[in-house]
């Protein structure tokens, strides 16, 4: 499949884990902006929204729900996967209640993401073209 066209927005406020999620993301051909907080990620989607955002639940300042929540108000066909920490199963299912497409959990199988992304990637283009 080719990865070119997606737009995808990493959020996580621990900047080492996200530039290397999108390094990692590079190399299988997928190019992804980054976001350390909640603001800077409702920035980024206001300028060029995305297809894909993978977001963090816990974030210092506005957490991941809550930018969950201004997404889906504002861009419904984005495709937003959560990403919650080993025992936050219940951040993902509150999560897909409110119009996330999935959530992992950390640490994370890169490969595992990929296939969820492309998944994703197939959603956004069919909410778009409905529209």
């Amino acid at each position: 499949m080719d990865r070119s066209p997606w737009k995808v927005l990493l959020v996580d406020d621990e900047q080492q884990f996200v530039s290397t999620l999108a390094e990692r993301l590079e190399l299988r051909g997928i190019a992804a902006r980054v976001a350390y907080n909640g603001d800077q990620a409702l920035e980024a989607v206001e300028i060029e929204a995305p297809n894909i955002i993978v977001l963090d639940v816990i974030m210092p300042g506005m957490k991941g729900l809550e930018v969950l929540r201004h997404v889906k108000a504002k861009h419904p066909e984005v495709q937003v996967i959560l990403l919650t920490g080993q025992g936050a199963t219940r951040d993902g299912i509150e999560g897909m209640r409110l119009g996330a497409f999935d959530y992992m959990i950390k640490p994370l199988d890169i490969e595992a993401l990929v296939e969820k992304m492309e998944e994703a990637y197939n959603v956004a283009l069919q909410a778009r073209t409905m529209e």
